[in-house]
């Protein structure tokens, strides 16, 4: 096959398809059955499963002085993993362990630590992992070539960013560079590098913020002009539901690249919503892959080119929202009140997630996971809102989403759905603009059992949809998972 007409694709790989020997067979088979394809092939993978959680812990453990055993258990985990996989972990990780090292011994130092540090160390679990990664397939024989994100990532300035979120949530540009297509379509074999971080505007580190390295693989897909992105995990695509509570809950099989997002925003942790905003402008199809079950079929993105029937294609669940009560009486008719409560917000670089006010009362929602979120954060934020309003915090509050195409058509059918909502403590109701979502928040030990009641009364249960749903509502996890494991046993799942 010509070189000209290779297919540019991206494989994107995350913690838990990287953090084991069979994992990383199944990935060294995927790629060299590619390669024989023909298929021109760009690697980024995530840090090791939970590894990035522990990296944002230690800059705090190390700041009191209780770092060493953290800093220990961070070095051996990548040096077991290395001994499982026949690599010689000390001379292929020792100079990054004691980058590491040191920067940690600073903050115990000085006693405190900054968002430059803090990304600069959350960047370690990315390049520790590649490391191993590059080199494991490289033991295969596989022409891997490791390469540095942040030659290939720069962050821009888009307005949104202010603070911490400036190192710590950091966005960069999808379109096309011809630079950077010249130089991976230039490299002998496949490229492999890092999600999640990128070169900042000081030439520093910077992390994209959590669930980065999806987004990390869009940006890159976007600058290489790739022909697809192909995300592979521990699941087999997005489904109608978390399975992990709703066991009976289906695989999507195909959306619009809109539907994608709003599902990812609201709570499915399969794709970030940033990795499908910067895929969708530039028209890059979306494939998601499981590597417990390659053959699996997964979840297709692309632009569908049709509205579609009115339909509830997923019930989505997100926790750790924080509530934000602002209340006063003086709010009725006062020009200005929510622009000064939500600079509040802004110089604080805190996003707001929902909104919903009233004459006396303006609540709006924050998404812990995404944006960060600690007591000093939340305090900053009491004392500025004080100073003119009353201020509440509710949480722990969970948001329970209905997504889907055309929302508004399928209210008047809601009826037997809206009487799941009778037991449960609803604080805010949120119907999206753009016809896509119906929002509730309530409080967090109710979640579960609301999504479960919601998907029964809304998702069609595999086996009773009609042929029209043929093409959106795949098989139930239950079955998929059945099938994994069943080829896993006769040894057909890598």
């Amino acid at each position: 096959m010509s070189s000209s007409i290779k297919p540019r694709v991206v494989l994107k790989f995350g913690g838990s398809s990287v953090s084991s020997l069979d994992k990383w067979e199944t990935i060294a088979g995927l790629v060299g059955d590619r390669l024989t394809k023909g298929e021109r092939l760009l690697i980024v993978h995530s840090a090791l499963k939970g590894v990035t959680d522990n990296l944002e812990l230690l800059p705090v453990e190390a700041a009191a002085g209780r770092h060493a055993p953290l800093l220990e258990e961070l070095i051996a985990r990548h040096l077991d993993l290395c001994e499982e996989m026949g690599l010689d972990g000390r001379s292929l990780l020792e100079a990054d362990f004691e980058k590491l090292s040191l920067a940690v011994e600073g903050i115990a130092l000085v006693q405190e630590v900054n968002p430059r540090i803090r990304a600069r160390i959350l960047a370690f679990g990315e390049h520790l992992s590649t490391r191993i990664g590059a080199a494991f397939l490289a033991s295969r024989e596989l022409p891997v070539k490791w390469l540095d994100a942040r030659d290939l990532l720069a962050a821009v300035d888009t307005g949104r960013q202010s603070g911490s979120a400036v190192w710590l949530s950091a966005e960069c540009e999808a379109e096309l560079d011809t630079e950077v297509r010249d130089r991976l379509d230039a490299l002998p074999g496949p490229g492999l590098t890092q999600g999640f971080t990128a070169r900042g505007l000081d030439g520093d580190t910077v992390v994209l913020g959590r669930g980065g390295s999806d987004t990390a693989a869009a940006y890159l897909a976007g600058k290489w002009g790739a022909d697809r992105i192909e995300i592979w995990s521990d699941v087999s695509g997005m489904f109608t539901a978390d399975p992990r509570v709703v066991p009976t809950a289906r695989l999507l099989r195909r959306l619009d690249y809109r539907e994608a997002q709003e599902i990812a925003t609201t709570g499915s942790q399969v794709l970030h919503p940033r990795a499908v905003r910067a895929l969708r402008d530039r028209e890059i199809p979306i494939h998601l892959r499981s590597t417990v079950d390659p053959s699996a079929p997964g979840t297709v993105i692309e632009a569908t080119g049709t509205e579609g029937p009115a339909q509830v294609k997923a019930i989505s669940r997100k926790r750790k929202v924080v509530l934000v009560s602002m209340e006063t009486l003086g709010m009725w008719q006062e020009v200005g009140f929510l622009a000064r409560a939500f600079r509040v917000f802004e110089e604080a670089g805190v996003s707001v997630d929902l909104v919903s006010t009233s004459e006396t009362n303006v609540t709006v929602s924050l998404d812990s996971g995404a944006a960060l979120l600690d007591d000093e954060i939340l305090g900053k934020l009491h004392e500025n809102l004080s100073s003119f309003c009353g201020v509440q915090f509710i949480r722990p509050c969970a948001a329970v989403s209905l997504v889907g195409n055309r929302i508004r058509a399928l209210l008047h059918r809601m009826g037997p759905a809206l009487e799941a909502f009778e037991e449960h403590r609803v604080h805010l109701v949120s119907q999206a603009a753009s016809d896509l979502n119906l929002t509730v928040v309530v409080d967090e030990a109710q979640a579960d059992d609301l999504l479960r009641a919601l998907h029964e009364l809304l998702i069609p249960a595999a086996g009773l949809a009609g042929e029209a749903d043929s093409e959106v509502f795949g098989a139930s996890w239950e079955a998929l998972a059945g099938s994994a494991a069943m080829a896993s046993s006769s040894g057909d799942a890598g």
